[in-house]
């Protein structure tokens, strides 16, 4: 396949590398440092499943640079989406898909907006990988699978290729006979590690072990668990405590991209997670007090550290 990746972060640099390394045309779309540092070096992936190195002629600055991909994979910040969704435009009505990796269940939606409906298929990623420096991704672990599918629930010739190429790369992968339940499952856990690591401080092993914060991260999953079920997903009642007990068996050092950009200065996705729950919640009626504080506490700090641009 010919394979477009917006963003060359943790989730397109290694995914577009497993898929670059086992032969599909790859094209990353970067930007600054990370652009210059590929452009010179390539893309080095470390990985315990093997280190990869994608050549330099493989990123692109401008999404208008690629050329007729078949697929194209949205892997930016959150924030960017609108942006890059009005610049996909030309491409997708001529024919490419677009799937994308994002963070949110409001994603697919802001992409919807500018491209044909029948255009994007809705996917979710987990991994937990980061750029260590321009040109360098680090995957941490093993895990490292993509799930993704057709809104209307038929296997499609095109997930069907995806799918066989992401297995010919290495790829843990899966269509969903649901997807958007499949979005909003990973949503619930996402906004519970997200809003407590970050509103704590501190890793999963801290939250999970003392009981307030606790009973806080279950009462954050238990409220986004409500809202899904408002907007007419089929999520089980009782999937926030299941969550709960995944979180048991995650280690206790594992925290949240968003916790580490709070750590670094940088601008928080908490707009479209446990503020996005607030919003939504409040829209359809129903009550969700924690995520709303937890948006509310992390406010001074979503365009990134309040004392660096006093």
């Amino acid at each position: 396949m010919r394979i477009g990746i917006i963003g060359a972060g943790g989730v397109g640099g290694y995914f577009g590398a497993r898929l670059a390394t086992a032969g599909d045309e790859v094209t990353f779309v970067a930007r600054g440092r990370h652009l210059a540092a590929i452009r010179e070096h390539g893309l080095t992936v470390r990985s315990p499943l093997g280190d990869m190195r994608v050549p330099s002629d493989a990123v692109v600055p401008s999404i208008s640079d690629l050329a007729a991909p078949d697929l194209i994979v949205v892997a930016v910040k959150l924030w960017d989406t609108e942006d890059v969704a009005r610049q996909l435009a030309p491409l997708a009505e001529g024919g490419a898909a677009v799937v994308s990796f994002q963070n949110g269940v409001r994603k697919d939606t802001v992409l919807g907006r500018h491209l044909p409906a029948g255009s994007i298929l809705g996917g979710v990623s987990y991994i937990s990988a980061f750029i260590e420096e321009p040109g360098v991704v680090v995957h941490n672990g093993t895990l490292q699978r993509l799930v993704f599918g057709e809104y209307d629930r038929k296997e499609s010739p095109r997930s069907r290729l995806f799918l066989d190429r992401c297995l010919a790369a290495g790829i843990d992968a899966e269509i969903s006979g649901d997807i958007e339940r499949t979005i909003w499952e990973k949503f619930v856990f996402l906004v519970g590690l997200s809003a407590t690591t970050s509103a704590v401080r501190q890793p999963i092993g801290v939250v999970r072990g003392t009981a307030g914060s606790r009973s806080l991260l279950r009462d954050v999953m238990h409220e986004v668990v409500d809202v899904g079920r408002a907007k007419g997903v089929a999520l089980d009642p009782g999937f926030a405590d299941d969550r709960l007990a995944f979180c048991d068996t995650l280690p206790a050092t594992m925290s949240s991209s968003m916790h580490n950009d709070l750590l670094r200065g940088n601008r928080l996705e908490v707009g479209w997670l446990s503020g996005a729950v607030a919003d939504l919640g409040a829209e359809l009626g129903v009550a969700t007090p924690r995520n709303r504080a937890v948006a509310d506490i992390l406010s001074p700090y979503a365009l990134g550290d309040p004392a660096a641009a006093a």
